[in-house]
């Protein structure tokens, strides 16, 4: 195999899931598996800080946990104006596991494929938002939560009126459902696609570094893992905050 033909075969075989099912049934086991990890990771890591929660000199485990309580509570605050207790733990849930999801892009890429090929398996991909369908189940599970508490807090009438009237009045009609759906056809796919595609091409240019020669790899691939922090956080902050913006609409009873 050429050198070209070997690089190509190394991008394609790291960014191939493993899956079960073909078609629309087709499941990605390492996305689910790295989801619910990363997700009981952080409920038992709040559920100990709780637990063990003092008022005297606090540890570093309770710091953070409430670092990061203060800061999406903050957000809450000011993005926020419905009333909804469910709001900010939904947003600090979101952060942090979007967060973490994003995290595992810094694993070395070798390190859990290698360990995987020595349990008898083909493929592995361990960044559970470099895959499209983790992103689009949660931007999608998002806009529903929008949906349900539009309803709830308007009522269907007052839902479907707010559909059907704004911006141009009752009048024009056709043309705001039409903006309607453009609205909401946009929401989950600017969720989902930009959470995908940052990742998608941070993880690419991991891999792409790993080819290169052993003594060049910790002279690019350093910068570009400290720059990649930044990018994650970011990442992890937006989907949050779009999150806390679409429920606040959705709140809102003119």
């Amino acid at each position: 195999m050429s050198a070209e033909g070997g690089a190509q075969g190394y991008i394609v075989h790291h960014l191939t899931p493993l899956s079960v099912g073909e078609g629309f049934w087709t499941l990605h086991l390492d996305t689910l598996f790295f989801s619910a990890v990363l997700g009981g990771l952080i409920a038992w890591f709040f559920k100990s800080v709780a637990d063990n929660v003092t008022n005297d000199v606090p540890g570093f485990a309770q710091n953070v946990a409430e670092t990061l309580v203060e800061f999406v509570d903050t957000q809450v605050k000011d993005s926020f104006h419905g009333r909804n207790e469910m709001i900010a733990p939904l947003s600090l849930t979101i952060f942090c596991w979007v967060f973490l999801w994003n995290l595992m892009d810094l694993v070395p890429v070798d390190l859990l494929p290698l360990i995987a090929s020595l349990m008898g398996m083909e493929y592995l991909r361990v960044v559970p938002s470099t895959d499209l369908n983790a992103t689009f189940a949660l931007a999608i599970t998002v806009i529903l939560l929008t949906y349900f508490y539009s309803v709830k807090v308007k009522g269907f009438f007052g839902f479907a009126k707010e559909i059907l009237t704004h911006p141009f009045g009752p009048w024009l009609f056709p043309f705001n459902l039409m903006l309607r759906l453009v609205e909401e056809f946009a929401r989950p796919v600017s969720l989902a696609l930009r959470l995908f595609g940052n990742l998608y091409a941070g993880e690419l240019l991991f891999i792409l570094i790993a080819l290169l020669p052993p003594l060049i790899q910790p002279l690019l691939g350093l910068p570009w893992a400290i720059f990649h922090i930044l990018v994650i956080t970011l990442q992890a902050f937006i989907f949050m905050i779009l999150t806390i913006v679409y429920l606040s609409l959705a709140h809102e009873d003119h």
